[in-house]
């Protein structure tokens, strides 16, 4: 139960990350590098203070581990801020959490068990879905620029999961990847033009120290108890959070093609992670 209660308080985190950007940056609160360089240093600071305040507590930094998963949250952060320039909440989480899934469930097929007919299939229903998700429609040009933002920053979260598995002191990585984290973002820091203003900071602030350091801390200490498939299929429930919080709280529409991007997606996807794994040495 207690496991059930943590996964829960994970994904709504990383929901709240989507809203908590959109609200920023589209809010015009914020512009995407300041919005990602503030969350990684908030992140970045509550982290080295809870590690700190902790007997035995270390972050590593020299380690070619830690640098890949730095690398991978700073492209994970940068696709994260720049999408949310002309994507909606609930449709910028779908997208990354279905690039998330597709990688997560290719990385599990070719480096461990042969993918079996079911899995094929759920995988190509859920590309479709991402491709309808994807598709610009002619209100939103700005969409298809966004779209490729946060598949880059699904790519990105995809490896810094598998960055974190077998981690044994969670928020010792966590913070470690985000100091690491810093260095690649710094280059955002030297544009002309960055503006926050007082919401703006308090939003970076907010997720970056909230729902993105203790949560991902918090997604790290799950892990284990998770075995791969179900760490995949978990964070479906992410998008479907996203959408209603943004309508909830950004008074963002769901329309048919959201819907039926996400029923492509979530279906897909689980088909092709729950479906029976071929026996090894069967074809």
């Amino acid at each position: 139960m207690r496991l059930v209660v943590l996964v829960c308080l994970t994904m709504v985190a990383f929901a709240l990350n989507s809203v908590l950007n959109r609200a920023a940056v589209d809010g015009g609160h914020a512009d995407a590098s300041a919005f990602a360089s503030v969350r990684v240093l908030a992140g970045a600071a509550v982290l080295l203070m809870v590690t700190s305040v902790r007997r035995g507590g270390r972050v590593e930094i020299f380690s070619r581990r830690r640098w890949a998963g730095g690398a991978a949250l700073a492209v994970y952060m940068i696709g994260f801020s720049f999408a949310y320039i002309s994507l909606d909440a609930g449709l910028g989480a779908l997208i990354l959490f279905g690039t998330v899934q597709v990688s997560l469930f290719l990385h599990a097929a070719f480096s461990a068990d042969r993918p079996g007919l079911f899995q094929i299939v759920g995988a190509s229903v859920a590309f479709a879905g991402l491709l309808i998700a994807l598709w610009p429609d002619g209100s939103r040009m700005g969409g298809a620029s966004g779209a490729l933002f946060m598949f880059a920053a699904g790519l990105g979260w995809a490896a810094y999961t598998l960055a974190g598995r077998g981690a044994r002191d969670a928020t010792a990585v966590t913070a470690s990847h985000f100091v690491l984290c810093t260095p690649f973002l710094s280059i955002l820091l030297i544009q002309p033009g960055l503006s926050l203003t007082p919401v703006g900071w308090g939003l970076a602030i907010l997720s970056g120290a909230v729902t993105s350091g203790l949560g991902y801390s918090l997604w790290y200490a799950v892990l284990p108890g998770l075995p791969g498939a179900r760490a995949a299929v978990v964070q479906l429930s992410v998008p479907i959070i996203a959408i209603l919080l943004g309508a909830l709280m950004l008074q963002e529409s769901v329309g048919l093609k959201v819907v039926l991007a996400a029923v492509l997606v979530v279906g897909g996807i689980a088909v092709a992670l729950i479906s029976p794994k071929v026996p090894a040495g069967r074809t």
